[in-house]
């Protein structure tokens, strides 16, 4: 790993934004850096696989909280709520990661070549001691950003390759069930991306059945197993998530905030912003805001 660790620090420390986001040119592959431990941060996070190379933090999906160090694997497999806080980070040694999105095609590819069925255990967040595989391909991504003309040429496979090893590692069912044509990940996917798109817009349970081709039972039942919330809280966490960054990167008022992401009333929102964040929603960007400073 120590090799994976230098590979990740050398782009982290030359290509991160404000943030602490490092962007490369293969599409889904990010690293990210931190120098102190941060806030909660809650996301709706996609299927992904991210590698802790130094440094550790915790997730917390509904009410189980996990913890990942150095050396740990965080594979989620589906679109689903989580909070996420670094937890050990300093300027000497920062919390360093590897994240690359998974891609339902190259699944989808790979899964009509291998033996098995899309049978999974329930949880879409599972975190793990990184396979040597796995971080074995990491570094030849990693490298390979050290060479620019050579990306466009062996991206694709190694991506490929990288998505063949976690199909073949101990939770490859729960990821060929992204890749499943039509079966009820995708539908889910369906509907989630309906709702991505159009947050602030009354979506009806109906309408979101129909879009995954389900029935409003079964779809209700489906989505809760994949994102481990109903529609509505699903939506509503979405909106809340959108109103935060409207505060906190472009300073809206909490009442402009409210209506931008579809809530009628300021009070309504303020609450629902308060059970979420711990806090009202101009104490908190505030908090947030001195954070950061």
């Amino acid at each position: 790993m120590n090799a994976l660790l230098e590979a990740v620090r050398r782009h982290a420390e030359a290509h991160e934004d404000g943030s602490g986001i490092a962007e490369t040119p293969i599409p889904g592959l990010v690293t990210v850096r931190a120098t102190a431990p941060s806030a909660l941060v809650h996301a709706l996070s996609r299927p992904l696989i991210c590698l802790v190379v130094q440094g550790g933090k915790q997730v917390t999906m509904g009410a189980r909280a996990q913890d990942l160090a150095a050396g740990d694997s965080m594979l989620i497999t589906g679109d689903v709520p989580t909070v996420n806080q670094i937890t050990r980070a300093s300027r000497m040694e920062p919390y360093l990661s590897f994240v690359l999105e998974l891609d339902a095609a190259v699944i989808a590819e790979l899964a009509g070549q291998m033996a098995g069925t899309p049978r999974a255990e329930p949880g879409a967040v599972r975190i793990d001691p990184t396979d040597a595989e796995v971080a074995e391909t990491a570094l030849r991504l990693m490298r390979l950003l050290e060479r620019p003309a050579s990306v466009p040429v062996l991206q694709a496979s190694l991506v490929r390759e990288m998505h063949y090893w976690l199909l073949m590692g101990r939770h490859g069912a729960a990821i060929r069930a992204l890749g499943w044509p039509d079966g009820p990940t995708q539908r889910v996917g369906r509907a989630v991306a309906l709702l991505r798109r159009d947050y602030a817009k009354p979506l009806p349970v109906e309408q979101l059945a129909k879009s995954a081709g389900m029935s409003p039972s079964s779809f209700h039942q489906h989505f809760r197993a994949v994102t481990s919330l109903s529609p509505l809280q699903f939506q509503k966490q979405l909106r809340l998530i959108e109103a935060r960054r409207l505060m906190l990167a472009e300073g809206a008022s909490p009442s402009n905030a409210a209506y931008a992401v579809g809530y009628e009333s300021v009070s309504q929102f303020t609450r629902e912003y308060g059970r979420l964040f711990g806090l009202p929603p101009a104490r908190e960007t505030r908090s947030a805001r001195s954070r950061v400073a």
